[in-house]
């Protein structure tokens, strides 16, 4: 990538998270900072080493911990790159119209994240059928069984199909919720799996997404949205890469075929390697968030009483040593405020575990590739210190909701959706239909 030579016009608006704004070209994408909108008359006073050193945590956070704990091979950390100030300025103008407005784009310090573009493979020949792109955002696939966990509740259903049922309650969408629970896929039984990938289809809302050859996506949902799926159209992309198959009807696979080879593909993530691994790094929170909270405090005050410490590498350096404390850390708690810290940083790690992404590259079965060439995974950015706070009070806001409603609704309330595929009624987590 020639700095001297951007153009704004080579690039297209990609997305955008919390914190960052993503733009691709080709075979790269760039991530650059934003801010809220009351600060855009006054921006931070954030100078270009600031944002520099911001970025370049992001990338050893993923280089060295991330990448450590998953496999390198599934894991791209980018670079931190200085942008020309013009080219930002004007890239921003392009695409603010297809942005939302609760935050403004980093037009001051000019630097950028730049990672490949994950939906453009590089393996990718031009002679070949251009790939699809399969993200999943699996979330959290255990229970908690700390001996902090004060609701019972807990320990049987899993958060994110608790979390479901308050969003469906709090928006009194009682028709549609997901059956998708996150221990089916990470269950390693085929059956549950086969069922969770069925689910996201189903309903993807921001867990499920399939992108053509360059970032277009052409399935997806968001969440709490009444607008139906285009199955037909995403049946029409699907269908040229399964003709190998052999369930052919007069040449032509049917629908139902269709759909049961592509989810058998997705659901072939290497197991012993990418789920595997990010299950292990999840359960790093081995405290749960009400037994994490009382370390987080023991640091919080350190931190209070000795404000220039920084052996704690609280906000960085995400180096290799910080890894090996994180190994060291004893397994009972001896007072000290290392202990918490090193507590307080395997749940940071664990959490961002619960919330990557997993993209996987399909190409046509008479182009197969290595399978670990065609698995990433994604959104692996620390997560603050200080949203640990944020962090208990949805839990109990969650766990208080669930148990006042979740045997409350009405009868019928929790119907599957009638559309692509048959699933039994279920009202609670699957794990309470199946046994791990």
């Amino acid at each position: 990538m020639e700095l001297d030579k951007m153009d704004e016009n080579d690039w297209k608006y990609h997305g955008e998270g919390n914190k960052s704004l993503v733009v691709s070209h080709l075979s790269r994408v760039l991530r650059l900072l934003k801010y809220p909108t009351e600060d855009s008359e006054n921006p931070p006073q954030q100078t270009v080493e600031q944002a520099f050193r911001q970025i370049q945590n992001i990338v050893d956070f993923s280089s060295n911990v991330m990448s450590s704990l998953l496999g390198e091979k599934f894991v791209h950390s980018g670079e931190v790159v200085k942008l020309p100030l013009e080219f930002v300025r004007q890239l921003s103008i392009k695409v603010q119209h297809q942005r939302p407005c609760d935050k403004v784009m980093d037009i001051y310090s000019g630097c950028a994240l730049c990672l490949p573009n994950l939906t453009y493979p590089v393996l990718y020949q031009p002679t070949h059928t251009p790939p699809l792109c399969v993200e999943i955002k699996p979330k959290c696939g255990f229970l908690p069984s700390s001996k902090h966990v004060s609701k019972d509740i807990k320990t049987k259903v899993c958060r994110f199909c608790m979390h479901q049922l308050c969003k469906q309650v709090a928006n009194a969408k009682w028709k549609r919720r997901s059956l998708y629970c996150p221990l089916d896929l990470f269950s390693r039984n085929r059956q549950r799996m086969h069922f969770a990938i069925r689910q996201l289809i189903e309903e993807p809302q921001n867990n499920f997404k399939i992108f053509k050859q360059g970032g277009q996506c052409i399935y997806s949902s968001k969440e709490g949205s009444d607008d139906s799926l285009d199955l037909n159209s995403l049946l029409h992309h699907l269908r040229p890469y399964f003709l190998h198959g052999n369930n052919r009807i007069n040449s032509h696979m049917s629908s139902k075929a269709v759909l049961n080879d592509f989810i058998q593909v997705s659901q072939g993530l290497p197991s012993d390697s990418v789920l595997f691994r990010i299950l292990q790094t999840q359960m790093l929170d081995t405290q749960d968030i009400e037994g994490l909270y009382p370390l987080y405090r023991r640091v919080g005050q350190h931190l209070h009483d000795f404000p220039k410490e920084t052996h704690l590498q609280i906000d960085g350096l995400y180096d290799e040593a910080f890894l090996e404390k994180l190994q060291k850390c004893p397994a009972e708690d001896d007072g000290s405020v290392e202990y918490a810290a090193a507590k307080v940083h395997q749940y940071r790690i664990a959490m961002t575990a619960k919330d990557c992404s997993i993209m996987v590259a399909l190409v046509p079965s008479n182009e197969e590739e290595d399978d670990d060439e065609l698995v990433s995974i994604l959104d692996l950015d620390p997560k603050p210190f200080d949203s640990i706070p944020c962090q208990l009070r949805l839990d109990q806001k969650i766990v208080s909701f669930y148990l006042r409603n979740g045997s409350a609704l009405p009868k019928g309330a929790l119907q599957p959706l009638p559309a692509i595929f048959s699933a039994p009624e279920r009202e609670d987590c699957t794990l309470l239909f199946h046994p791990v």
